[in-house]
């Protein structure tokens, strides 16, 4: 019998190991070791390149193979990742490093939500989802804000010795993936891979198509996907961007990690409001993009204190938004395509964001 608080509880605490590491503040990172804003805006679109390349067909091997053990796949990806970017000594290393990182998100975003869902479903506590969902951005953001907190100690040890600890963290947090049940709560389960491997393609095709035919019928779908997409990619570029941004509108060197560690609580407080809020849809959206609208104009200020107020309120709106669309989509996608379509909804947010990276680059580096 699933014991559903320990299998929750597990990937509550894979989370946490996935976001703590000394290199969250990566673009303050790479711009100390002497990267150009351009050059960090190309990388970042190399890192989605490769996510709108694997993000679907990771969501399909994750309902075919099990999503417990693509969450381990993510794990060894994102070592591969720590250890290009220690060797690496010039940005086509770095490129190759993000792509890796990008590989590791690809193969666990959504397959622990998949997992998370379908656990709670046969245990008949799906309502719990989203608090679920709002308790893994809670971490997320709060795991990322201290992440950027320890931004000056990381620059202090090096980027090499930094991402040596994160390859570290990596290796616990296979420790904690490994006793994950595997489960599905719809009339099919995955596959273990024997029957599958001489007809890998057809399965591919056939997952991938059953999700598209998804899509067609329930069309609501695709307008949520695109929403959040929009709303995010405008977030995470303005919170990426001002840890480079900060410094130069005159932020002291020792108050740069507690601002990004304060924007990251913005998105903790999003999340726990949500969970109160019973506006439509259509409102929460509103605001939420109002609040990124915001953050941006904020950048443009020139005073540190305004522009970290607006990466705040941006973080805030965000993740209200994410909780309120994950827990929708997880009510409405069927349990044999639901990390696939989960992946194709991540794939929009990368579309999305292979555009806006280098644009957001170029203007920012001329302001």
């Amino acid at each position: 019998m699933l014991n559903i608080k320990k299998q929750i509880s597990r990937l509550y605490l894979s989370s946490v190991l996935w976001n703590l590491s000394l290199t969250g503040a990566w673009v303050a990172i790479l711009a100390a070791r002497g990267y150009s804003l351009p050059e960090i805006g190309f990388a970042e679109t190399v890192f989605h390149i490769t996510s709108l390349i694997f993000e679907i067909p990771s969501g399909i091997l994750a309902d075919l193979f099990g999503r417990k053990n693509m969450l381990i796949v993510s794990t060894v990806m994102k070592i591969i990742g720590n250890i290009v970017m220690i060797l690496s000594g010039n940005l086509f290393m770095v490129c190759v490093a993000l792509a890796f990182f990008a590989m590791s998100y690809n193969f666990s975003s959504g397959s622990g939500d998949a997992l998370a869902y379908d656990s709670l479903k046969i245990a008949g506590d799906e309502a719990y989802y989203e608090k679920y969902a709002s308790n893994q951005l809670i971490i997320h953001r709060f795991c990322g804000g201290v992440s950027t907190l320890c931004a000056g100690f990381a620059l202090f040890i090096g980027h090499r010795a930094a991402y040596g600890i994160d390859v570290f963290m990596c290796a616990v947090q296979i420790g904690t993936l490994i006793p994950l049940r595997e489960v599905w709560a719809g009339e099919k389960g995955g596959q273990d891979g024997r029957g599958v491997l001489g007809s890998i393609g057809r399965e591919f095709v056939k997952c991938f198509m059953e999700s598209l035919s998804f899509i067609r019928r329930e069309g609501k779908t695709m307008v949520l996907m695109l929403s959040n997409s929009l709303v995010g990619a405008a977030d995470v570029l303005l919170l990426f961007f001002l840890q480079a941004k900060l410094p130069k509108a005159g932020m002291p060197g020792w108050a740069l990690g507690f601002a990004l560690f304060f924007m990251e609580m913005g998105g903790v407080l999003g999340a726990k409001i949500i969970l109160k809020c019973k506006m439509r849809y259509r409102s929460v959206f509103a605001a939420a993009a109002l609040a990124v609208l915001f953050g941006v104009l904020a950048e443009h200020s020139g005073v540190y204190l305004i522009m970290a107020l607006g990466g705040f309120l941006a973080a805030l709106g965000d993740d209200a938004l994410q909780v309120r669309t994950n827990s929708m989509l997880q009510d409405m996608f069927p349990s044999e395509q639901r990390a696939t379509l989960i992946s194709i909804e991540s794939f929009t947010f990368s579309m999305i964001m292979i555009v806006m990276s280098p644009l957001a680059g170029i203007v920012f580096s001329w302001w």
